[in-house]
């Protein structure tokens, strides 16, 4: 075996490519601890002031499309961002792009909680911060694999899964009361400290790596580190096919986006709408967190990559059961069920790795995240239009029907090209 790699355990015999990696061996890697530590805090900020505009939007306006509108803010400037300034984290250290991202949004967040600012300046600065996350998101996504090695990097993704879904479930279902006690202003400026204290805990316990190989021993362009970064994607059939199952979340995601309006069909109570609003927007982040233990922890690689397809069809088909307007603890059952499928993303994620160069992957990733996050808000704002002719239980229920449709023709695809991808998983020896 080589030389001890960083984020290997020293003193690992060869093991089993069909081996689980445990969670266990993943957190007692400490640079691996350092990037979970810093997403809980940075997470946890963000979901307070997600739900806190929200309520305060469908409050003002009562509409659900300007709810889902406000909601989509937040997805929409990957857009621009992920291909643009993705390429940043195969450019610079990603370390560095990190700590500077995170101290850029604090500055913005502490902006936005200053008392008075204006409704169309506090959009622009949510739009800033929202794009910084592209490079962000890119660098850690790019930096993880260097870390933890074969299945190590399956279960920590699946850490990583679980806690961004775990704080959203914690942030949905208690923000609005922790708003409702502090103020939407010191909300903001807790989002703005969480992410100082991200910086900070990278800044410790990440060592620094110098910037990626450049291939050519040239620093290109951004535009052409975007094009190449497409090409790189979407030349690949495996790539192409990959990239629509995590694009697929854009449908069984746009129930959260009109969480509140449907928590109104239940009852004129504001108060109850506001319960119902966070068990809602925590049901699907609570049946993912499930979903993803399990995937990660008790099913072999190759079996995942397998399930993958059915997985995808299951994030979607039980939200169809809307349709039928049952009571809410039905719904709620139907909307976890949809995130126990979403867990498939784990095994997408895995085999994007697996077929993308290592100084390549800052790039490819924010063009992934770009367009997951473009997939997220299009989903909403178009649901949120819906929603205000149809009323959200159909709404819902045609975005299950139209995402099971996609995921059984991407299950197909993948049954054609999933055979290279298991051959390197066999394969490989971490």
């Amino acid at each position: 075996m080589a030389a001890t790699r960083p984020g290997r355990l020293p003193g690992r015999h060869r093991r089993s490519p069909e081996s689980r990696a445990t969670y266990g061996e993943v957190i007692a890697i400490g640079e691996f601890r350092a990037l979970w530590a810093g997403q809980c805090l940075s997470l946890l900020g963000d979901q307070l002031a997600q739900v806190a505009l929200a309520l305060l939007v469908y409050d003002r306006t009562g509409s659900p499309l300007a709810t889902a509108a406000v909601y989509a803010l937040t997805y929409l400037p990957p857009i621009l961002g992920g291909p643009l300034l993705a390429g940043l984290a195969d450019r610079y250290p990603r370390r560095r792009v990190m700590i500077v991202c995170d101290v850029a949004r604090a500055v913005l967040v502490g902006l936005m909680a200053l008392p008075g600012m204006p409704f169309p300046v506090l959009c622009a600065l949510v739009f800033l911060v929202v794009l910084l996350s592209s490079p962000f998101t890119a660098a850690r996504a790019a930096l993880l694999p260097e870390i933890l090695e074969g299945d190590r990097y399956v279960a920590g993704s699946g850490l990583q899964n679980m806690t961004n879904q775990a704080a959203q479930m914690l942030g949905f279902a208690v923000g609005a009361g922790m708003i409702a006690t502090i103020g939407p202003h010191r909300g903001l400026a807790l989002d703005a400290v969480t992410f100082l204290a991200s910086a900070l805990i990278l800044a410790v316990g990440v060592r620094r790596r110098p910037a990626p190989e450049l291939e050519d021993g040239v620093p290109a362009s951004m535009w052409s580190m975007t094009k190449a970064g497409a090409k790189l994607v979407f030349g690949d059939r495996r790539l192409r096919t990959l990239v629509l199952f995590a694009w697929l979340c854009g449908f069984y995601v746009l129930p959260e986006g009109i969480a509140v309006p449907y928590a109104a069909t239940f009852s004129d109570d504001p108060r109850t709408i506001t319960v119902i609003t966070g068990l809602l927007m925590a049901a699907m982040p609570t049946g993912t967190v499930v979903g993803a233990f399990v995937f990660a922890r008790f099913v072999s690689p190759t079996r995942r990559l397998r399930a993958m397809g059915w997985m995808a069809m299951l994030s979607c088909a039980p939200l169809i059961g809307c349709a039928m307007r049952p009571p809410v603890a039905v719904v709620l059952a139907l909307w976890t069920l949809a995130g126990i499928g979403g867990a498939y993303q784990l095994a997408a994620n895995a085999a994007f790795v697996q077929c993308v160069p290592a100084n390549r992957r800052g790039q490819a990733f924010g063009l992934v995240q770009s367009g997951l996050l473009g997939a997220q808000g299009i989903g909403i704002l178009i649901g949120g239009a819906a929603a205000q002719v149809l009323g959200p239980e159909p709404v819902v229920a045609l975005a299950g029907a139209s995402g099971l449709s996609v995921a059984a023709l991407l299950a197909v695809l993948w049954a054609e090209s999933r055979a290279e991808i298991i051959t390197r998983v066999r394969a490989q020896v971490t």
